[in-house]
């Protein structure tokens, strides 16, 4: 309320976004009509909004204050952009800006997490950073603002209240002007960040190289490196690794090939010199009927097509190719590969071989073994694909119907 004030007499064009979380029930309904009168009175754009925040917090699976976060910031650009505002504007204040700054240091967020909570994030601005909670409690005493106290407030129900009611009256108590004094130290601190991520990109660009969507850290380049530690948690946290993680990831370097840690959405695989950052597989299905000809079929990361042909002159050496003798085959299934499986690698005069032994002296990384799919014909491997075709499926002068399998990756 103080910053809609503050718009007024600055004759600063507003409009006022309200959610009711329907929360608080009666109270959280008498917010938005408070709100919603105060916008008539005073001729301002008001928009506002209804959740089934516990419903979509269950759907979701996540936190209620985490669901609302995301759910007031989605629709809050919609009503910036469909109405042509410049800038979402909140209310937040320095007290709010200390609070995220102890959450974050006792999250152990690193140095990202020590700015506090930014003056201006693209669309979103915070005008009100600069002021205390008891500076705005001043002001709207001065200027008699009404204003309505949100009721959660007083609960600890949530970190950030328990923070708020708990933790910073303690501190003051020793430090009276903490807040104004850890308002300086974020000032300081964002500045300070600045310099931080410029020697940190420089390290990162020095340490990685891109192979595709995965990401090769060297082992002994690694190893080496100073502020070990501080490195490996700024290249491997925007992979979802956690703080208490890094310690492991560290000792990938000293462990055996084919070892892994993983985040929710990453892994890091140690393969003989190199870390190897690998996004995890998804897949829908691991098993796919190949019925007709010609046919393209996707998975998660290739896509296979299918065609026969008469029998050409000349065949193509990539391994992305398989030409194969169609009357050899049966039902056709295209499926990932197991553990147990074998062929007879073509050029080695029907000699058996797993497929993990075959990976191994190909020196294929444990990420990549996991993409490999197989065709398969009667219980037969055909194809390992992108990689060999089984002998017993080569093609032959008396050959007269080739199947063609081309691979491209994604």
């Amino acid at each position: 309320m103080v910053m809609c004030e503050l718009f007024l007499k600055a004759e600063i064009k507003f409009g006022i976004a309200h959610c009711n979380f329907q929360l608080r029930s009666k109270d959280a309904d008498e917010d938005e009509t408070f709100v919603a009168n105060w916008a008539r009175k005073n001729n301002i754009l008001f928009f506002s909004t209804r959740f089934e925040t516990e419903k979509i917090s269950k759907e979701w699976k996540k936190g209620i204050q985490e669901t609302a976060r995301d759910l007031r910031y989605e629709w809050l650009e919609k009503i910036r952009s469909e109405n042509n505002f410049h800038f979402i504007a909140t209310a937040h204040h320095a007290n709010d800006n200390v609070e995220t700054l102890l959450i974050n240091l006792f999250r152990g967020t690193g140095m990202s997490g020590l700015h506090g909570i930014p003056e201006k994030n693209g669309k979103i601005i915070r005008p009100l950073l600069f002021a205390t909670k008891e500076n705005l409690k001043k002001h709207v005493s001065e200027n008699e603002i009404s204003y309505r106290e949100d009721a959660s407030n007083a609960s600890d129900k949530y970190l950030r209240n328990a923070v708020r009611l708990h933790l910073l009256p303690v501190v003051e108590q020793y430090f009276p002007n903490a807040i104004e004094q850890m308002t300086d130290s974020i000032n300081r601190f964002a500045q300070a960040e600045i310099l931080y991520k410029k020697e940190i990109n420089r390290q990162l660009k020095k340490l990685t190289e891109t192979r595709g969507k995965d990401i090769y850290i060297p082992v002994l380049k690694l190893k080496k490196t100073e502020s070990l530690e501080t490195i490996c948690y700024e290249l491997f946290s925007p992979f979802g690794f956690s703080a208490s993680q890094i310690t492991q990831v560290i000792h990938l370097a000293d462990a055996a090939s084919g070892k892994f840690v993983s985040s929710a959405t990453h892994r890091v695989i140690k393969n003989r010199d190199f870390l190897i950052i690998t996004q995890k597989q998804h897949s829908n299905t691991d098993f796919i009927c190949v019925s007709e000809f010609p046919c393209t079929i996707e998975t998660e990361n290739s896509v296979f097509h299918f065609s026969i042909i008469d029998k050409p002159t000349a065949f193509s050496s990539e391994a992305n190719i398989a030409c194969i003798d169609l009357e050899k085959t049966d039902q056709l299934i295209l499926r990932k590969w197991r553990l147990g499986d074998y062929f007879y690698p073509l050029g080695m005069g029907m000699k058996k071989k797993k497929l993990s032994r075959f990976f191994i002296d190909q020196k294929i990384p444990l990420h990549e073994k996991e993409k490999v799919w197989v065709l398969e014909s009667d219980k037969k491997i055909v194809w390992v694909a992108g990689m060999r075709i089984d002998e017993r499926f080569k093609i032959k002068p008396t050959t007269q119907k080739v199947l063609k399998v081309e691979l491209r990756v994604q």
